[in-house]
């Protein structure tokens, strides 16, 4: 399973509410803002860590944090207008960057016009089968006089009903409306896990049919990723295993655990050594990798391990440059992972870590063994890892240090001999 354009992707997250500061809470005309025009002022530093797809969050209409959606159809107008996204899209396909969105499938918010036009004429609603169990002989927590199924139980996140036939046609119809308007070259799909799966399967072959390397990603913390990723489904899910992974093993100096996971992964006996998951260090949703991490030394080995590992690397807006953020407790718990950030603020600070991920874009997209090479395991020890992406004609070969001494690695691939030595908390990749 292989669209040509993914292999060599790199991608840039952003979650466009948090980033660009726009209001909490959508307020109608009072909230307006063309603020996604800003995004065209990050296109030559998203050039320079060599990105090629940026993965927006949620950008239409809602009433709060974006996941809220109110209407498929139209952009939030906390953000800008169809026609500001259309030019802020139009500069980023210009530099060579695809387009990903958020496709929120799951649920809708309160604000959604069907579910508004359920509260006013409840049973005799022409819309009461969109919703997920509508029962008006119980009593739901937001006192609306009937009750629904929701996301986690949050009331103000309604579950749609995905398998009746005007719900799939709406849904498909925003998709097409997004494909034929905003040209975008993929969604990643909220809340994956909870979606029909033959609702995705209706969505692929849509957007296939639509565009034929059109690329669909799950949100899957737990379970078996084949059961989404595969020729049917999706094409590739979040990869939460290795992202545990990775900084877990640098927070007890123990690279055995990212090594076991890659091996059950994508070693010989692999079980998604035929996907290109979606590979991060953060996201919207989790702390970021600088505050996860005990010993800030460590962020370095940390990209090194993304950008080499086989699958797709994704960068969290701002983590480029090493900002904290833990999230809290309550209704704006994620508030702290979502910060406004502008680009002139930016350069001016600590660019050791942007340079160390420019450097490994350069070396990604310039090596067809980090792009599509096999995986084989070398050297496993506690504070050492040594592995190599392998094709035909080319080996990247990746040695990572975490101790506080230099650490020679004397090692054997393909029947050639290779000596490095790799400083402490650091890494080497050697291409042959």
């Amino acid at each position: 399973m292989s669209l040509h354009w993914i292999d060599k992707a790199i991608f840039y997250h952003i979650y466009p509410m948090g980033m660009l500061d726009a209001p909490a809470i959508n307020e109608g005309r009072q909230s307006e803002g063309a603020r996604i025009l800003e995004m065209a002022d990050w296109i030559p530093h998203l050039q320079s860590m060599h990105v090629n797809a940026v993965y927006f969050g949620p950008i239409f209409d809602s009433h709060s944090h974006g996941y809220d959606t109110s209407d498929y159809y139209r952009t939030d107008r906390r953000l800008g207008t169809e026609s500001d996204f259309k030019a802020v899209f139009s500069a980023l396909k210009s530099a060579g960057i695809r387009l990903v969105l958020d496709g929120v499938f799951n649920h809708v918010g309160r604000d959604f016009w069907a579910f508004r036009d359920l509260m006013v004429h409840r049973e005799q609603s022409k819309y009461r089968d969109w919703f997920s169990n509508v029962r008006f002989d119980t009593h739901g927590a937001a006192g609306d006089g009937f009750s629904y199924d929701t996301w986690q139980g949050h009331s103000a996140l309604i579950k749609l009903n995905l398998r009746h036939p005007d719900v799939i046609d709406h849904l498909l119809g925003a998709v097409g409306m997004w494909i034929d308007q905003f040209d975008i070259d993929g969604l990643r799909l909220d809340a994956a896990d909870c979606v029909d799966l033959d609702f995705f399967k209706r969505l692929k072959d849509f957007c296939r049919s639509k565009k034929s390397d059109f690329w669909l990603m799950g949100e899957i913390i737990h379970g078996d990723y084949n059961r989404y990723a595969n020729d049917e489904i999706l094409d590739s899910t979040t990869n939460y295993e290795c992202w545990k992974g990775i900084y877990s093993s640098h927070n007890d100096r123990n690279y055995f655990e990212i090594a076991h996971s890659l091996k059950r992964q994508f070693g010989p006996s692999g079980i998604y050594s035929r996907l290109r998951l979606y590979n991060f260090l953060d996201n919207h949703d989790v702390n970021r990798i600088a505050s996860l991490l005990r010993d800030r030394r460590h962020i370095f080995n940390a990209y090194t391990l993304l950008y080499t590992m086989p699958g797709i690397p994704s960068i969290y807006y701002g983590s480029e440059w090493g900002i904290e953020g833990l999230r809290t407790q309550g209704h704006d718990a994620d508030r702290p992972v979502r910060p406004a950030l502008k680009i002139a603020d930016m350069v001016h600070g600590d660019t050791s870590l942007l340079s160390h991920i420019e450097l490994l874009g350069a070396k990604r997209m310039g090596s067809e063994a980090l792009q599509n090479g096999r995986y084989e395991e070398i050297l496993v020890k506690n504070e050492q890892f040594c592995f190599a992406r392998a094709t035909e004609h080319e080996s990247a070969l990746v040695m990572l240090n975490l101790s506080e001494q230099p650490f020679l690695f004397d090692f054997s691939h393909r029947g050639k001999a290779y000596q490095s030595v790799v400083p402490p908390c650091d890494s080497i990749i050697l291409i042959s």
